[in-house]
């Protein structure tokens, strides 16, 4: 593939007007890289080259992976793979330092030129209160205001336990209250709203306007992921609803493989190729 069409490419995708398939309004088909971790860590480098063969145009990072983010950078653009959001977690255990270290991280993650700072977790105590919530606030608001500053936007995602009950409501949705729109945007994992007893559809269309990043990933009974045509989720119906809101990338995400990281990774490729989303 030639440079400019690479930059074509790219440019085009991030309007929302184009993706492999040639349809309007579907997203970004990427992989979340703690589902090739083992792969990445051994050499990022090499790994990506596996997820553009694959048929992948995105990936999230999880990190440095001993990578200077110059040549990450570069070798994403010559494979035509976007890097639009980063995990990158808070020093809740050392507060004093949480600013410094989240600083430093953004930093990275800008010399790679990604739009999303995504904070994959936050504590939450057995029993949330609306005052755990406050303090929640105040950290994402300050960090909201750090990546702002640099000219990319935070987002915040969930897990099961993020959706336990503050006052009779999920606290993931007392966080999006509490933090204002410009500042934070949500990265709904739909694997886990599945496993917290919502319906990820609908879930979705709740905070549709908020929500330009999904995890994608599917369940076996109980808690291991597993293949996303070969779980409880009803995964077509679910890419359909995905198709109908603003999401620009849906990230494949899985932690549990029957062989090995890159078998599953092919895997779910596959299947969302069939059905014409990749």
């Amino acid at each position: 593939m030639s440079s400019l069409r690479i930059m074509y490419e790219r440019s085009t995708r991030r309007c929302g007007r184009w993706n492999r398939g040639g349809y309007m309004g579907k997203p970004i088909a990427g992989i979340q890289m703690y589902a090739l971790r083992d792969e990445a860590e051994r050499d990022i480098l090499g790994t990506l080259e596996k997820i553009a063969d694959m048929g992948y145009k995105a990936i999230e990072s999880i990190g440095y992976f001993n990578s200077p983010p110059e040549q990450l950078k570069k070798r994403a653009d010559e494979l035509g793979i976007d890097i639009p959001s980063m995990l990158v977690s808070l020093n809740f255990k050392t507060l004093a330092k949480l600013d410094r270290d989240f600083a430093n991280d953004i930093e990275y993650a800008a010399g790679i030129g990604v739009s999303y700072i995504t904070v994959p977790w936050v504590p939450m105590h057995e029993q949330p209160t609306i005052e755990d919530m406050h303090f929640l606030a105040d950290v994402l608001i300050r960090c909201g205001e750090q990546t702002k500053a640099l000219g990319m936007k935070l987002a915040l995602h969930n897990h099961d336990y993020e959706l336990k009950l503050v006052d009779g409501k999920p606290a993931f949705d007392r966080l999006l209250e509490l933090v204002p729109e410009e500042l934070m945007a949500a990265e709904l994992d739909l694997g886990w709203i599945y496993i917290a007893g919502y319906n990820p559809a609908e879930y979705l269309k709740k905070h549709k306007a908020r929500t330009p990043l999904v995890h994608i990933r599917n369940f076996k009974t109980g808690r291991k992921d597993t293949e996303l045509g070969k779980g409880v989720i009803e995964m077509e119906q679910l890419l359909q609803e995905i198709e109908k809101t603003d999401v620009q990338y849906m990230f494949v995400e899985q932690e549990d493989f029957l062989t090995s990281s890159l078998d599953s990774a092919k895997a779910n490729i596959l299947y969302l190729k069939k059905l014409g989303y990749a």
